[in-house]
């Protein structure tokens, strides 16, 4: 397993690879999530600041005063065209995304050619409102109460890929891209979310929500294999498990396999022969033990400055998701390096590019971070690459 790291502009960097040499893109461009406005309202116009054709270009800062925070690379659609170039078809392409800004990114794929596949959407418990308090603002009692802002609860993420030619099946036998991992990602079924004797065994679950972590869920009441992936994730923080009702799935019933049963050529067909006994299974509680939950932690951050970091375990469910065995990922806005670190735990190769130098010293300080331990594990799968 080896992690690249390149230090310099995507919109370079991409130029330099071999067409159709990637297998899957997991990546989370900047969001560019403070108007043009509020950025550049106050900065000097000039022939150094104005871009007419991306006013999203412009010098200025964004969120938390990043100057990174900026759309001229993510909603650029020749950007995803160089994206595009790289992966091999069939590849699919996975990008997080901002709820005010998630149009433009989508578009941008989509217009460099790229299928639009889902949108995924990541919810979570923690964050703050970027909001004014108007009543302080107009000075009127009546007014206290009001503000500008919701919550931020939810990341929508682009899942695309890269069209080929010919059915699936003949991609994936050719390249081995294409397809979903679905039986590597499925979701563990069980009333506490436990999956004894597995090599997860001994990490935080709980009965609200599953942590998939193991290549293949063990076996549990109804389908041995989990539940299918669905396009919601979350956190399991209390916060987000509440807003999930309480149900009840299956009654222990037995029934029989009937011959008006579905018969085609789709995954969940029924296939079993006429008369079959089935029972079913189920179980009760909150409806986000329907959906992964990828739980975050100290360990995620590993002292990193980057105000963004993602939980390794969301990156490694969604490497795992759009990526071949063996396969090589690629993260053009690397940041922290938590797919570098999510690829490594999956066993895949991953290639990560990164403009700011605090952040690529970040990566190879996380990369070489083992929480209570000396030894830097990864040090032997980070290949440095100058730009």
């Amino acid at each position: 397993m080896t992690v690249t790291v390149h230090h310099g502009d995507s919109r370079e960097v991409l130029k330099s690879f071999a067409d159709a040499s990637i297998d899957s893109v997991v990546c989370d461009p900047p969001y560019a999530l403070v108007s043009v406005v509020q950025r550049f309202g106050n900065s000097p116009r000039s022939e150094a600041t104005e871009n007419t054709a991306n006013p999203y270009g412009r010098t200025g800062r964004g969120f938390m005063g990043q100057r990174w925070d900026t759309g001229e690379t993510a909603f650029d659609p020749a950007f995803w065209i160089e994206v595009l170039r790289v992966l091999k078809p069939g590849g699919h392409l996975i990008a997080f995304s901002g709820t005010r800004t998630y149009h433009r990114l989508a578009c941008a794929v989509e217009d460099a050619g790229f299928e639009i596949r889902d949108m995924i959407s990541w919810l979570y418990g923690s964050g703050f409102p970027k909001s004014h308090n108007v009543g302080k603002k107009t000075g009127r009692a009546e007014d206290d109460g009001l503000g500008t802002a919701l919550k931020p609860a939810c990341e929508p993420i682009v899942l695309a890929r890269k069209p080929m030619a010919g059915t699936v099946a003949a991609n994936v036998l050719a390249l081995g891209t294409g397809a979903l991992n679905i039986d590597g990602c499925r979701i563990d079924g069980g009333a506490g979310g436990e999956r004894a004797g597995e090599s997860s065994a001994g990490r935080r679950y709980a009965d609200q929500g599953s942590t998939n972590f193991a290549p293949t869920p063990g076996p549990r009441g109804g389908d041995a294999r989990g539940r299918w992936p669905a396009n919601v994730i979350h956190d399991g923080s209390a916060e987000v498990v509440d807003a999930f009702p309480d149900t009840v799935s299956g009654t222990g019933a037995v029934k029989r396999a009937s011959a008006e049963g579905y018969q085609g050529n789709a995954l969940g067909k029924e296939s079993r022969p006429v008369g079959t006994t089935m029972i079913s299974h189920g179980d009760a509680g909150s409806a986000a033990r329907f959906f992964y939950s990828a739980k975050a932690d100290a360990a995620d951050r590993c002292g990193s400055k980057h105000p963004t970091v993602k939980p390794i375990d969301l990156m490694a469910y969604l490497c795992r998701l759009v990526t071949p065995k063996g396969g090589v990922v690629l993260d053009p806005f690397a940041g922290s390096g938590s797919t570098g670190m999510a690829c490594l735990r999956e066993g895949f190769d991953c290639v990560l590019i990164e403009r700011e130098a605090e952040y690529v010293a970040d990566i190879h300080r996380r990369l070489q971070h083992v929480e209570g331990s000396d030894t830097p594990l990864f040090a032997q799968a980070v290949v440095e690459v100058a730009a």
